[in-house]
């Protein structure tokens, strides 16, 4: 193996893979840093002497690894780290970016009294027809869309307290706003995670493509007496976001 005039081995490895290893390690040793635009195809091209294809296919592969957002007119943009949430680990999301270093904001599309479908009022405990709180919102890391959350509440919780405005919702962690004005205190639940695709709203809140890949949790929560509280449906950008779990072997 030998390098060339370009700094492309010739070898094994095809020249698209090795501009976007090349790329990878500059993002990872922080030559480029989150929101800055990478080198474009035209730009690659120049220095590495390849073709436009080769140099796309190379800025695609690192898009796949959710390290790049690319957008038309933009570029090439590096994303911050992606967000790894342990599943055996219950947390709100400001505490999932809080721990990470994140900034934690919130967006409230929508906030009311409804009636939730016949699955979700049955895991609530609900009477037919019994409306519950239901609230729509964006979660959001340093300003960018992280997930799309859809909430359903019990309206056990609002017997003696008035359910929370769009403006409670946009300045705190909804766990939070429970803890201080119900008194109620989320202590575990049960979740479901699955993969789907997103569709033209999902898309363009989240800021991706129509049809891009997302994890999708469905969870119930309980509180300390283990009554329901809340079921939630979070829609998650699979390029920002990931779940672990530790696993013990059985003897």
């Amino acid at each position: 193996m030998h390098w060339d005039q370009h700094g492309l081995v010739s070898g094994p490895q095809p020249l698209w893979w090795q501009i976007a290893d090349r790329l990878r390690r500059e993002i990872e040793f922080g030559g480029f840093k989150p929101g800055e635009a990478l080198p474009s195809e035209t730009l690659l091209n120049q220095v590495f002497g390849v073709s436009r294809t080769t140099a796309r296919t190379a800025l695609d592969k690192l898009e796949q690894e959710g390290l790049i957002s690319r957008r038309a007119g933009k570029g090439s943009i590096v994303l911050p780290p992606q967000v790894v949430q342990p599943l055996s680990q219950m947390s709100s999301f400001a505490e999932d970016m809080q721990r990470r270093g994140f900034s934690a904001g919130y967006q409230t599309l929508g906030a009311r009294m409804a009636v939730p479908p016949a699955d979700i009022a049955a895991s609530l405990r609900l009477q037919p027809n019994e409306k519950a709180f239901m609230s729509t919102r964006l979660l959001k890391a340093d300003d960018m869309p992280m997930a799309y959350s859809h909430s359903w509440l019990s309206p056990a919780l609002f017997v003696h307290h008035p359910t929370p405005g769009a403006g409670d919702l946009d300045r705190q962690s909804l766990y939070v706003w429970l803890e201080q004005r119900c008194g109620c205190r989320i202590v575990g639940g049960q979740e479901t995670i699955s993969a789907a695709l997103l569709n033209g709203e999902l898309s363009r809140a989240l800021q991706v493509a129509r049809g891009s890949a997302c994890l999708v949790a469905r969870r119930l929560s309980y509180d300390a007496d283990q009554r329901p509280v809340e079921y939630v449906t979070v829609h998650y950008r699979a390029d920002r976001y990931s779940f672990t779990i530790d696993l013990v072997r059985k003897s």
